[in-house]
């Protein structure tokens, strides 16, 4: 599945769901693990999961990815731990319903700050380490609403919208630093966010691949489960 052999990677929104399978099956890819998310008790449980699986201890560092400040502390906390950052999983997500229509100011404005925010938060703060480094591999977590118009779902949908942009204005501004910046499409997994759809241990295997492409490899492309 690839090789993460003392690799060091931040997988944001690790408390359950897609970031808790990738964080278990980066620790079992030989990576060092940085689990971030708002809930302690979860990330905790992410951690003993790890340990049980790879015999890895996990970081925890209990972080709110839209705010700035805890990003910037998160992130200097992870390069004092480990110094440097290979791997940025930007995962973490809030999926609500609503139109555009029946949106509040406040509800759209929470959904694209952990949404979108807090990607370009993260981002912004490996990038330093990963330049001079001249390595990174951030994969970011998107989906069908992004372009398909599906109703119901505006400010979900137009963040990944966003953060699909983001990550092709990313890739070719990083690629001279050697870092590559890709998207990934899992389809619908059964998570807290739905309570149906695949086990999202199915689609690690695409994770790992895009956090371990050698220099050179694709960047700016979205890849999708399946």
């Amino acid at each position: 599945m690839g090789n993460l052999h003392n690799r060091v990677a931040i997988i944001s929104g690790a408390g359950s769901g897609l970031g808790r399978a990738a964080s278990i099956s980066f620790a079992a890819a030989g990576a060092e693990v940085v689990l971030l998310g708002r809930r302690l008790s979860k990330l905790e449980e992410t951690a003993a999961l790890v340990k049980a699986k790879s015999q890895k201890e996990a970081l925890i560092l209990q972080t709110d990815v839209a705010e700035e400040q805890q990003v910037q502390d998160t992130v200097a906390a992870v390069i004092e731990h480990f110094g440097r950052i290979d791997i940025l999983l930007n995962n973490a997500a809030v999926f609500e319903s609503g139109t555009v229509l029946e949106l509040t100011s406040e509800e759209w404005q929470n959904q694209i700050a952990t949404n979108l925010t807090g990607p370009f938060l993260l981002t912004k703060a490996v990038l330093p380490a990963m330049r001079k480094a001249k390595y990174g591999r951030i994969i970011n977590i998107t989906s069908g609403l992004s372009w398909s118009g599906a109703g119901g779902y505006a400010a979900y949908s137009a963040a990944k919208a966003g953060l699909e942009s983001l990550t092709r204005t990313l890739a070719g501004e990083e690629h001279e630093h050697g870092i590559l910046a890709n998207l990934y499409n899992p389809g619908t997994l059964r998570s807290e966010m739905h309570a149906t759809g695949k086990d999202p241990a199915v689609v690690t295997p695409d994770l790992i691949r895009l956090a371990s492409l050698p220099a050179g490899g694709p960047t700016g492309t979205i890849v999708s489960y399946g």
